[in-house]
């Protein structure tokens, strides 16, 4: 087990628990946990997945609500000029008449080739994976949530470091300025320091740009109106162990075919599309449907020759007029243009399809496993080199300090040391944080939850 040394400047390292306190009760500081919960509740694409969830919701509603019959009603108030039909004689006659019906109808599918029945399959199947969906996209921004909050942390420890080496230089300006003005250095000693000085300064600015943009960039996954006054925690911690990678590629990528929602999407979406084909062949079959009505109705003859027969009473019209039907109905099938055919074969494509997606996402998901066991792997590596290299590194710089004081070395030679000190600092720096954050991402493909 390895630990990071300690540094000129405070070094502070990626999240593993959020138990730090705010620094400063006045500001509104903002916790790992509290960027994912807020980017969840808030984020427009979630909102979006989720009316798609309620979307497919609804039709599994209506899919199971078409089991049930059908139930109709109508009336109609008309007018009839010339030949019309006497209710009265069943006779058409030339008369001019005015009438009132009503109608009641209803219909059920007894048997339709079980289409009803997978069509009920396949939109609980799409809605699982419309659920599987919408926990896909929770994931992924919990991941560039997680991913822009180490960016700052990672941005706040490079400015910490530019800001000391700047400090270290400038320093070595004020002794070197002292040093000619007494005249036991040329100037040109001064122009040189002052010249890394600026270049120090200079890459405190890009420091200090970068973290800037990286706390634009966390607002703007946060969706938030401005960075302003957004403050994230920092915690502190004297150091986090970097050890030897305890994964393999195998079991880890066991797990994500258990616990990834994009694999069970694929996997529903499989079966969707082999119920889909079910329905389509669900059309070869004969349909047999129930249906029934009731009605009557009431005429009055205005003009013609019956226009003088006393006709009966509303009431008795309706009461006499009544009619009540029901009929069991059986459509088969014999030729519709090709189109069963088509569907079947189109839909045998969809099924073929759904496997070759199937696969590439778990080739895809395998990949991402691969990468993220490599990056651990070699920021371990870079890690345990780095810290070696700056332990000597270090060392030798005091010892370049002490002799530069006493002008045993040039400027020159002081200021490739310091930059190479810098440089080695951040290196170090940035393979802690991707050691950390790889070693998380393989933790997430378990199944457990992001702790950076």
């Amino acid at each position: 087990m390895y630990h990071i040394r300690s540094l000129h400047v405070t070094v502070l390292v990626i999240v593993i628990a959020f138990s730090g306190q705010p620094r400063a009760a006045a500001q509104d500081v903002w916790s790992l946990e509290r960027c994912i919960n807020y980017a969840l509740d808030n984020n427009i694409m979630i909102r979006q997945q989720e009316l798609n969830t309620q979307v497919s919701e609804n039709a599994l509603l209506q899919a199971r609500m078409n089991r049930l019959p059908s139930l109709n009603a109508n009336t109609q108030q008309s007018f009839n000029y010339g030949r019309t039909l006497d209710f009265a004689t069943n006779i058409y006659e030339d008369q001019n008449t005015r009438s009132f019906s009503y109608n009641a109808s209803s219909q059920v599918t007894l048997f339709n080739g079980f289409q009803v029945t997978n069509t009920i399959r396949q939109n609980d199947l799409n809605l699982m994976a419309a659920l599987a969906d919408l926990e896909r996209l929770q994931n992924d921004i919990s991941l560039n949530i997680a991913s822009a909050y180490l960016q700052i942390l990672f941005n706040k420890e490079l400015l910490s470091i530019a800001r000391s080496q700047l400090e270290i230089t400038r320093q070595q300006v004020d002794r070197t300025r002292r040093l000619v003005e007494a005249g036991s250095l040329p100037r040109g000693n001064l122009l040189e320091i002052e010249a890394q000085e600026a270049s120090d300064n200079l890459r405190v600015v890009n420091a200090n740009n970068q973290l800037v943009l990286s706390y634009l960039t966390l607002t703007q996954l946060l969706e938030l109106p401005s960075p302003d006054d957004f403050v994230i925690e920092v915690p502190d911690f004297d150091g986090v162990p970097v050890i030897t990678p305890q994964y393999e590629v195998d079991p880890v990528f066991e797990a994500a075919l258990e616990t990834q929602p994009q694999i069970r999407s694929a996997e529903y979406e499989l079966a969707s599309s082999e119920a889909g084909l079910s329905i389509a062949k669900g059309r070869r079959s004969p349909r047999l449907f129930l249906s029934g009505s009731y009605g009557s109705g009431y005429q009055e003859i205005v003009t013609g020759p019956w226009a003088d027969r006393e006709a009966d009473s509303f009431e008795d019209q309706i009461r006499n007029n009544q009619r009540t039907t029901f009929s069991l109905g059986l459509s088969i099938p014999i030729f519709n243009a090709w189109q069963v055919n088509t569907a079947i074969s189109n839909a045998q494509i969809g099924v073929i399809n759904a496997g070759y997606s199937m696969q590439r996402t778990k080739n895809e998901l395998f990949q991402r496993i691969q990468q993220a066991y490599a990056d651990v792997v070699a920021a371990h590596e870079n890690f345990l080199a780095t810290e070696k290299a700056l332990t000597s590194i270090e060392e030798s710089f005091r010892h370049m300090e002490q002799r530069f004081e006493v002008g045993m070395v040039t400027t020159v030679e002081f200021n490739q040391a310091l930059n190479q000190l810098g440089n080695t600092r951040s290196d170090l720096l940035r393979a802690k944080y991707e050691y950390i954050f790889k070693t998380n991402i393989l933790e997430f493909y378990m199944g457990n939850p992001i702790t950076l």
